[in-house]
């Protein structure tokens, strides 16, 4: 893994990422919510606000480095949230098999058969809008991904040996799975864990850009995104700056995600 570059640079981009979301209220410049109208829209470079103001004046830099906390929150929370519940979901389905697994398997094929963000839509549209709402909705659009990844882990390795051997000693079914399957899928567990993240930030980014998640004045990078647009032409840094945000941060995610799963996989690592 050392010698893996997307494993160091995404490794990087998130770990700085992690350092300013924990320490946001040490190192934001100035109160991500104080308006001061006089100030609207000032560009990047101005005294005072390093990156500029946006349209009611408050300071950008500031709202992006509380914006990170709330990003990299819900993407961790709602990863997982989904990785727990594909976790159970898919050791049962792949170790009982017959209709347990059919019936799970069914519903998981009927919640890919719709477009991830138009499924987001419907969730937050019945629950409401709001952050624990779009935590909710992009949790459950992750469900059917580790479903699979689970349950493929599981099917290769319920019938080796070591698994027949606990059968044969006189180990219940629970015992099997939370000493012998579960510590043995945990590693595709991970490596899609770390390739979720990114995915669900971009989820969560994409819903507050419609008006369906966080909802102003919430230092969110996605409703960033979604109250500047209409400034684009005449301050594009309102808009252009927390959609970098969100592109680093989610390739930052996908380059560890990629390079955690070359490294674990000895198939990739051979190559």
């Amino acid at each position: 893994m050392k010698h893996n570059s997307g494993v160091l640079i995404g490794g990087t981009i998130v770990l700085v990422t992690i350092f300013i979301a924990i320490f946001a209220p040490l190192l934001a410049p100035a109160d991500p919510y104080q308006i001061n109208p006089s100030q609207a829209l000032l560009p990047p470079g101005s005294p005072g606000h390093i990156l500029g103001t946006c349209e009611l004046g408050r300071d950008m830099a500031s709202r992006l480095i509380y914006g990170a906390r709330l990003s990299l929150g819900i993407g961790f929370a709602a990863a997982i949230m989904a990785s727990s519940t594909g976790l159970l979901l898919g050791t049962v389905s792949g170790f009982f098999g017959g209709w347990v697994d059919t019936a799970i398997m069914r519903a998981m094929d009927i919640m890919l058969s719709f477009p991830y963000i138009l499924l987001a839509i419907v969730i937050v549209a019945v629950l409401g809008p709001g952050l624990v709402n779009t935590l909710m909705a992009v949790a459950v659009l992750g469900i059917p991904f580790y479903v699979r990844v689970v349950r493929a882990a599981v099917l290769s390795i319920k019938d080796q040996e070591y698994v027949q051997a606990a059968r044969l000693i006189g180990c219940s079914n629970g015992r099997i799975i939370l000493r012998t399957v579960v510590p043995n899928v945990l590693s595709p567990v991970i490596t899609a864990f770390s390739i979720d993240v990114g995915w669900l930030i971009l989820e969560a980014a994409s819903l507050s850009f419609l008006g369906l998640g966080a909802q102003p004045p919430t230092a969110e990078w996605g409703a960033m995104l979604a109250s500047s647009r209409q400034y684009f032409i005449l301050a594009p840094h309102v808009a252009l700056e927390p959609g970098i945000c969100i592109f680093v941060l989610v390739l930052g995610c996908n380059l560890f995600g990629d390079g955690l799963r070359d490294a674990l996989d000895p198939r990739l690592r051979s190559r």
